[in-house]
């Protein structure tokens, strides 16, 4: 069953959005007629999609970009945080400490730099839908994965109290929190890893961008006008609360 979204007039910001579940999420807005502006540090080009460089741990970039989005639009509808770095599959003692504050920096001070921005153009309009991508690592805690799950349970508890914050408006936060999706991020973990994550699965598979991206179109619709400070599960069975 194919589920549309009509968000013709919204203008839709994804960070993270040239790969990845992220070039997944501005796909699928923008073929359901959102104005939609990637921000990565790499950015893509895709038709139908505008691109900016941008940096999302620097406060500069992001404030250069939006204005540009501003300037173009009036507006921001939509903001899904997804810019994300996963750093190594290691145990926590033979981790670089470079590599734990790349991995903070990007996962949960970049989803901080861009919200502190684009929330109050959001708030003045009195409505927006903010998703926040965490995952599974930051409900379960996963071994080799320490730093990101620690970064994953921030940006679940971020969403939880900034909802609160804003229910004076119609402005929705909510947090999707994936498993193993078949992404390059996580193939390039290696085969056995993958594997391992497969086994773990209940459903014996990884998930599908697609699906992922399915969830989130419904959280930024007025579908899901009901429910914010909540964090949604794409684990296949995996996540055990």
């Amino acid at each position: 069953m194919n589920v549309t979204y009509d968000f013709a007039g919204k203008t839709a910001i994804v960070t993270g959005g040239s790969r990845g579940i992220g070039r997944g999420v501005a796909t699928l807005l923008a073929r359901s007629g959102a104005d939609v502006w990637i921000w990565d540090a790499d950015p893509a080009p895709a038709d139908g999609i505008r691109s900016q460089t941008v940096d999302v741990t620097k406060a500069q970039d992001i404030s250069t970009a939006l204005g540009e989005v501003v300037a173009r639009t009036g507006r921001v509808d939509i903001l899904v945080n997804n810019a994300g770095y996963l750093g190594p599959y290691l145990g926590f003692e033979a981790f670089d400490p470079a590599e734990w504050q790349r991995i903070v920096g990007v996962n949960v001070i970049g989803t901080f730099e861009v919200t502190h921005q684009v929330l109050p153009v959001m708030r003045k309009a009195g409505n927006g839908r903010i998703v926040n991508m965490g995952s599974l690592a930051g409900k379960e805690g996963l071994p080799n994965l320490a730093v990101y799950s620690a970064a994953s349970a921030g940006i679940i508890a971020f969403t939880k109290a900034l909802s609160r914050e804003v229910c004076d408006t119609d402005i929705r936060v909510n947090c999707v929190a994936p498993g193993p999706i078949d992404t390059d991020l996580i193939r390039r973990l290696g085969n056995e890893v993958v594997s391992d994550m497969v086994g773990a699965s209940p459903l014996k598979r990884l998930g599908a961008v697609e699906e992922v991206a399915a969830l989130v179109l419904w959280l930024c619709s007025d579908a899901s006008s009901f429910n914010t400070g909540a964090v949604f599960d794409m684990s296949g069975g995996r996540a055990r609360y």
